[in-house]
């Protein structure tokens, strides 16, 4: 006989008379199931609580890389921004100072402009005098050469005269 029959019809001959045996692969069974669903379990436990499944592991690479390059990217802005601050300031510096130049040139050119009316208005009043002047002298010139004539007759022979009284005078002494 085959042996492998021969152990079964003896097993399945031994099983059916006696009911503590016929239990022992059930509950070989159900050991063996237990032993299968704490494994699982303790598996997932695992995984959850303890270690990380790969694609955690990687989607946690991946957000350290995202904020890696974020905190980056941030620290370009800040420089950047530090940057543009510090150009718009000294723009503005810029500015100012020469706004300051402006206001001061232009109290300088509003201080020429006030001497040069009051130049203008000298020399407008100097101008009407020396006008009047010259008036005043061609009518004098005027009236002296009608008069001229006869006055300085009168003047020559006074001066004669006196010319005269000092020789006199001088041979005396």
């Amino acid at each position: 006989m085959n042996p492998v029959t021969r152990d079964t019809r003896l097993y399945l001959d031994k099983s059916s008379t006696s009911p503590a045996r016929s239990s022992h692969p059930i509950a070989l069974a159900a050991a063996t199931l237990a032993v299968l669903i704490a494994g699982i379990g303790g598996i997932m436990l695992w995984r959850a609580y303890g270690g990380s499944p790969p694609e955690t592991e990687r989607a946690v690479a991946l957000t350290k890389q995202i904020q890696a390059r974020t905190v980056q990217a941030s620290e370009q802005l800040v420089e950047k921004t530090k940057g543009l601050e510090a150009s718009q300031q000294e723009s503005i510096d810029q500015l100012q100072s020469m706004q300051e130049e402006l206001q001061s040139m232009r109290r300088l050119l509003a201080a020429q402009q006030a001497d040069t009316k009051r130049l203008t208005d000298q020399v407008s009043t100097w101008k009407d005098t020396v006008d009047g002047l010259r008036q005043s002298f061609a009518s004098t010139q005027a009236s002296e050469q009608a008069s001229a004539a006869p006055r300085n007759r009168n003047i020559r022979s006074r001066a004669h005269a006196s010319r005269s009284g000092h020789r006199h005078r001088r041979s005396r002494s």
